[in-house]
């Protein structure tokens, strides 16, 4: 069998051909398919608006300026994610705070953030971590008890459903990657989304020099624009998503109901959400039969893409600066030793799957 990649681009004749007619149109910069994705994408999930820009990190920190966070604020994030839900604040001039997470969901745990709140703290962004959604309510009720800005982090919950709603309409703001691996991808490029006129008058002074009109600079701002060849290829992947997300969904229950291995813990799912599975992380327990690289290298001599998504919890990066110990967020630094991705992306074929889970069954 050939290789399978733990990840795979899902790109077709219809996104070549979008692209195609936008480069043969001579309109390559933000243009009228830039505004036809906003509206598109606003409407996909639910928000009143949305402002497109070049990747996911220029979302976060785009939307944390529109905010107002800076020097002196602080910003709860959840310490088991991607390195950019973090480091956006510190681009602001303000400091992170780290919150466990929740050892069955990997989401931010509410309790923590709770514990974390200060006179300082000016907002939490939590994590759609993997294409599940995170505690919405629990989080929004201490947001609000405490008078603080939601940013939903769905970089990776294009689609996600709690209580029927999606991934994008709960905050105060949301930022979407468009990243070449995610649920649905531009190459490059982001999204940011509110219901809020404001903010989204805000984000649009941000992400384009803070011109209020051609040459007048109201504030400091930055060229984080997305392309008309982006949104070309945006618009047509935005309606693949559903299908994309259903292939994922569909892969993940093969996995539940075929992998038998002591040890090997698969994704939870908390009742009222439909998660997309932008990856399908596993957890491996003490009993598992195999340390986590001696599996990975059983993986790859087998022809089975890997990946760990994340394998060091954001207080210890060097970068932040923090020594604390005892460990803050013990969760968060388990599950970084133990997690696990296997491919889970929509050009799997069932055989593909069955030889996954015989090759991962064996080791029994």
């Amino acid at each position: 069998m050939d290789p399978i990649f733990v990840a795979r681009p899902s790109v077709g004749r219809e996104e070549i051909a979008a692209v195609t007619a936008v480069l043969e149109s001579g309109m390559l910069a933000a243009g009228s398919r830039v505004a036809e994705f906003e509206r598109e994408f606003a409407d996909n999930c639910g928000a009143s608006y949305a402002v497109a820009v070049n990747n996911g990190t220029a979302a976060l920190h785009a939307a944390l300026l529109a905010a107002g966070i800076g020097p002196g604020d602080e910003v709860i994030v959840p310490d088991f994610t991607f390195y950019a839900t973090a480091s956006s604040v510190l681009m602001c001039g303000a400091t992170p705070v780290f919150a466990d997470v929740d050892e069955r969901t990997f989401n931010i745990s509410p309790q923590e953030i709770e514990k974390r709140v200060t006179t300082k703290t000016k907002a939490v962004i939590a994590v759609h971590l993997f294409g599940l959604p995170f505690d919405v309510p629990a989080v929004q009720e201490i947001c609000r008890q405490h008078n603080l800005l939601l940013i939903e982090d769905a970089a990776q919950a294009h689609g996600a459903l709690l209580g029927g709603k999606m991934a994008g309409s709960f905050g105060d703001l949301a930022c979407f990657s468009f990243y070449a691996t995610k649920n649905m991808i531009t190459g490059e490029g982001g999204m940011v989304t509110t219901k809020d006129t404001a903010l989204y008058d805000r984000l649009r002074l941000v992400i384009n020099h803070g011109q209020s009109e051609k040459y007048i600079h109201t504030c400091l701002g930055y060229n984080y624009r997305m392309t008309d060849i982006a949104a070309a290829i945006g618009l047509v992947q935005l309606q693949r998503l559903p299908g994309f997300n259903e292939k994922r969904r569909k892969n993940a229950e093969y996995y539940n109901a075929h992998l038998s291995v002591k040890g090997l813990v698969t994704p939870f799912t908390p009742p009222g959400m439909q998660p997309v599975y932008h990856q399908y992380v596993i957890r491996l327990t003490r009993e598992f039969p195999m340390d986590r690289a001696a599996f990975m290298e059983y993986l790859k001599e087998n022809g089975i893409g890997s990946a760990i998504h994340y394998p060091i919890p954001l207080h210890r990066q060097p970068v932040f600066g923090l020594k604390n110990d005892p460990d803050p967020c013990p969760v968060a630094t388990r599950l970084a030793a133990s997690v696990l991705s296997l491919p889970v992306h929509p050009s799997l074929g069932e055989d593909q799957l069955a030889y996954i889970c015989e090759t991962i069954n064996r080791v029994n």
